[in-house]
């Protein structure tokens, strides 16, 4: 994704969860996704939806049996 792209979703996370620890940060060799963190810990990732002329954006996070 593009860094304006990563700079928006950054703000939008941080907006919406009343969390400024979030950071959203570019995935190496990817640009069609970034990644989202709070603190140091990996949360999830972000894929871009550029189909039929529509953007969007979808966050997709596992949740391990472990960790509940």
């Amino acid at each position: 994704m593009k860094a304006e792209e990563i700079r928006k979703l950054d703000a939008y996370f941080k907006r919406v969860f009343q969390n400024a620890s979030l950071s959203v940060k570019a995935r190496p060799r990817k640009d069609d996704s970034c990644e989202l963190y709070v603190g140091d810990e990996f949360l999830g990732i972000i894929f871009k939806d550029d189909e039929d002329g529509e953007l969007s954006y979808n966050f997709s996070m596992a949740i391990l049996d472990v960790d509940l």
